[in-house]
């Protein structure tokens, strides 16, 4: 989407991070930096602004870690940051200190890495101290890593720099299937990707092995209104027909949320186009959608992409 997570929780922890992604960018806050005469740890624990960060760094036994010389850079969620990603004092205390800790590491770099020295990408691949990876961008509306908003930037600590996160980064539960896999409510594209997959274009091969892509992914309730009532009536769909529709759903590249702009009409991997839409909320239309869907959730991380939910089946 590698950690300890079990798959269940992980799985339950994707859609709540992420639902409800705000698409207006922050750009960096001009708040005078931290004097760097703390460490990362004692900056995070005297901040009231992350008060659930420390319960989350002292669970995972991370505190000693980054108390220590380092250098590190953290993106680090705040309080509004954590409530804005579905996770409270309780969630956090059902989670065992090495699901903690996977969470936290991805969050972290081993090296110091200020706002000036971010790479322009956009979307330049950084190795965590998770192992996994994220991807930063710097532009005219700031910072962002996994399409997410730096909303202060340059905390300065004696042994390495904070920027502050408007949400929770979630480390990628596998490939763009298993994401599906991982949700109830993609049970219905998970059909439709296998028994697309019958036919002529090997779409689950593609999406497990292939990339990186973005996909914009139906739930449930969205194949059922473009009249698919039930899994079966996926499986007795035509395999070549709902391969055009599913590789409609997909962008070569990672386009996170931060990536999408007004008007912009991204190319498909079947060829076709879609259309964005910011005002009022983000949306993407097909060619042949008589209105946009909704995009309801993003930036769901993939180990080869990136997945955004959407609320009707885009038509080529």
């Amino acid at each position: 989407m590698r950690n300890s997570f079990s798959e269940k929780t992980l799985r339950a922890a994707a859609l709540l991070l992420f639902s409800g992604f705000i698409f207006t960018a922050c750009k960096k806050s001009s708040t005078p930096a931290t004097p760097a005469a703390s460490t990362i740890t004692s900056i995070v624990s005297t901040n009231g602004s992350f008060t659930l960060l420390k319960s989350a760094v002292v669970k995972a036994g991370l505190d000693v870690t980054l108390s220590g010389t380092g250098p590190f850079t953290v993106f680090a969620p705040s309080d509004t940051a954590f409530a804005g990603s579905g996770i409270t004092s309780s969630v956090i205390a059902s989670l065992t200190a090495d699901q903690l800790k996977a969470i936290l590491l991805y969050h972290t770099l081993a090296s110091k890495v200020t706002a000036s020295e971010v790479p322009a990408g956009p979307n330049a691949k950084v190795v965590t101290a998770s192992g996994d990876s994220v991807f930063v961008t710097k532009n005219a509306n700031g910072v962002f890593v996994n399409g997410i908003p730096v909303t202060q930037a340059d905390i300065m600590a004696s042994n390495g720099v904070i920027h502050a996160i408007a949400r929770v980064l979630l480390p990628p539960v596998g490939n763009l299937v298993a994401v599906a896999q991982s949700d109830t409510s993609f049970s219905y594209l998970v059909a439709a990707v296998l028994r697309a997959s019958q036919g002529t274009t090997p779409v689950a091969t593609v999406l497990s092995t292939g990339g990186p892509f973005t996909v914009f992914a139906p739930t449930n309730n969205a194949f059922r209104a473009a009249g698919f009532a039930t899994v079966d009536a996926i499986n007795a769909a035509d395999p070549n027909t709902l391969a055009s529709i599913l590789t409609y759903h997909v962008v070569p590249g990672r386009v996170f949320s931060s990536d999408l702009s007004e008007g912009a009409q991204p190319a498909t991997v079947n060829g076709g186009k879609l259309t964005i839409s910011l005002m009022g909320g983000a949306s993407v239309k097909g060619n042949s959608n008589t209105t946009s869907s909704h995009i309801i959730a993003t930036n769901i991380m993939a180990t080869n992409g990136v997945v955004h939910v959407i609320d009707q089946v885009l038509l080529p």
